[in-house]
């Protein structure tokens, strides 16, 4: 089997969903909560100090959970679906390995026919209420997502496996995977362009590298 891998957040959508999580909070949580998220995603602070930090402000809720599971889908990267069809026409394996909340991706992972997802377990209680998150799961701390890449060659031998993604943790895959493909259409980041083994701007410009 060929795998490619997607991160989801400003790449197969155009959302960041912490963001607008918070977003929906109000504009004074919203301006704290993306200012600590492009820090992390610029390198600028590691992923771990301001990943429990963002959820703490923001306490998300059911309510909001949902409105946010079906934004991803209404901001799906224009080409993203031909792109999906014809990479798995070309015998991929599509899978989505993210920051993000595993319940919010779910949605847009579904309308696009992805079936493997490795993204953080947001936990809320009966009445819909946050809890917690698992701050145990790789993607929470930076170096998280080659964790989760070598798990994924050990489970599936894939003969060839690709990443393709906007920030700097999807950059550190780089060691693990054939080709690093950094995606710029939404987020341009000058540290992934000058890492990336490739960079893009549409996701359909993936088919001419693969």
């Amino acid at each position: 089997m060929k795998l490619i891998i997607f991160d989801c957040d400003s790449t197969l959508s155009s959302i960041e969903g912490i963001d607008e999580l918070a977003r929906a909070k109000g504009p004074e949580i919203f301006s704290e909560v993306e200012a600590l998220t492009n820090a992390a995603m610029n390198g600028e602070v590691p992923l771990d100090q301001v990943f429990a930090r963002r959820l703490e402000i923001i306490r998300p809720d059911l309510a909001t959970c949902a409105s946010v599971e079906q934004l991803y889908i209404d901001t799906v990267e224009p080409t993203a679906v031909a792109t999906l069809d014809t990479l798995r026409e070309q015998g991929w394996t599509v899978a989505i390995l993210s920051g993000g909340f595993k319940r919010l991706i779910e949605p847009l992972a579904a309308f696009l026919q992805i079936e493997r997802i490795e993204a953080v377990p947001l936990k809320l209680d009966e009445n819909g209420y946050y809890i917690s998150f698992d701050d145990s799961y790789p993607t929470t701390y930076n170096g998280g997502k080659p964790e989760i890449i070598r798990q994924l060659k050990s489970e599936l031998s894939p003969e060839k496996i690709v990443m393709v993604g906007d920030g700097v943790s999807d950059l550190e895959t780089q060691s693990e995977v054939d080709s690093f493909i950094g995606y710029g259409g939404y987020t341009p980041r000058e540290k992934v362009k000058a890492g990336a083994d490739h960079f893009i701007y549409k996701l359909d410009e993936i088919l001419a590298l693969v």
